[in-house]
C-alpha cells in the first residue's frame, strides 16, 4: 500500500486530492528524508469551566483576586491547554503527542508546503484549547489566529489544499458563540469565517510582536463578529471537507494565538 501511495505522491500534491493532508505531507517528508521533531505529552482531560471571579463580558476583566483589573499582555499568547478532544473518523495522526503538539507557536512551512507539526481531528472531530489564566479580548482588528497546514500547489492560491474547521469561542466553556463559516467558498480559495485555508508562514514568534496575521499567516478572527468582549476557550470542529474514513484525517491543527491577550 505504501508503494501505491508513493507512486501517487506527485499527483496528490499537484491537484485537489481525496486524501488527508497530514498523510500526504508525511509521505512527502519521508521521501525527501526530512525529519520533523515534535514534543510529547499527555492530554489534560479536564473540562473547561468558568471562574466565579471572572467578569464574563467586561472589557477589563478582574483577575479574580480582589477585583483588580487583569494586566494586558504586550506579547501574543499561544494556547497553553488542551481542554478536551473528541476525535472523529480517521483521526490519530500525532494524537499520541497531545497536548504539546497543539500548544505554543505554530511551525509554519510557507505558502507551498504544509507542516507536519499538527494533530488531525478526524472527520467531524472537535478540540477545545484554552489560554490558562489569560483570555482573548476584543481589541482593534482581529483578536486571535488559528493555524492549520493548508498550502498552495504550484503557488496558486485558487487551488489551495484545505480542510476546513468551524470556530467557536466561549468565556465559560459552556456557552459558545460560533463564527459563520462559508464552507462553499468564493471559488478563489477563500472561505470567509472558516479556519484552515490560509497557509501558515515561517516567522519568529519571539520577534513578531505584536502578532501580525499578514506576516504569520493563519486565519484571523475578531470577537466583535460574534458579539463577545472576551473569550477564554476556542473550539474547532472539523467540517468534513474530505469524505470521512481513512486516509482522510480532518482538520490539522497546528496552533492558536491570541493577538489581544489579557
Amino acid at each position: 500500500m505504501l508503494g501505491v501511495l508513493v507512486d501517487e505522491g506527485h499527483e496528490a500534491m499537484s491537484a485537489r486530492p481525496a486524501v488527508g493532508k497530514a498523510v500526504t505531507l508525511a509521505l512527502s517528508a519521508l521521501l525527501s528524508c526530512l525529519g520533523v521533531g515534535c514534543s510529547g505529552g499527555h492530554l489534560d482531560e479536564g473540562a473547561p469551566a468558568g471562574s466565579a471571579g471572572e467578569a464574563g463580558a467586561a472589557a477589563a476583566p478582574s483577575d479574580g483576586a480582589g477585583g483588580a483589573p487583569a494586566q494586558i499582555s504586550e506579547e501574543p499568547a499561544y494556547a497553553s491547554r488542551v481542554e478536551s478532544f473528541e476525535p472523529g473518523t480517521g483521526a490519530g495522526y500525532n494524537q499520541d503527542k497531545l497536548p504539546d503538539i497543539a500548544l505554543g507557536p505554530p511551525v509554519g512551512k510557507g505558502r507551498q508546503a504544509g507542516s507536519l507539526d499538527v494533530v488531525s481531528l478526524g472527520a467531524g472531530g472537535e478540540i477545545v484549547l484554552g489560554f490558562g489564566e489569560l483570555g482573548i479580548f476584543d481589541g482593534p482588528g482581529p483578536d486571535f489566529v488559528v493555524f492549520e497546514n493548508p498550502f498552495w500547489p504550484g503557488g496558486d492560491p485558487t487551488q489551495v489544499f484545505y480542510e476546513l474547521g468551524e470556530i467557536s469561542v466561549s468565556e465559560d466553556g459552556e456557552t459558545w458563540q460560533t463564527f459563520p463559516c462559508d464552507s462553499s467558498g468564493d471559488g478563489q480559495g477563500n472561505f470567509a469565517g472558516c479556519a484552515g485555508f490560509t497557509p501558515t508562514l515561517v516567522y519568529d514568534a519571539a520577534s513578531l510582536v505584536p502578532l501580525d496575521p499578514a506576516q504569520s499567516g493563519g486565519d484571523a478572527f475578531d470577537l466583535a463578529d460574534v458579539g463577545l468582549q472576551r473569550a477564554r476557550f476556542v473550539k474547532i470542529r472539523d467540517l468534513e471537507t474530505l469524505p470521512p474514513g481513512p486516509p482522510a484525517t480532518g482538520f490539522d491543527l497546528d496552533a492558536i494565538a491570541a493577538i489581544h491577550a489579557q
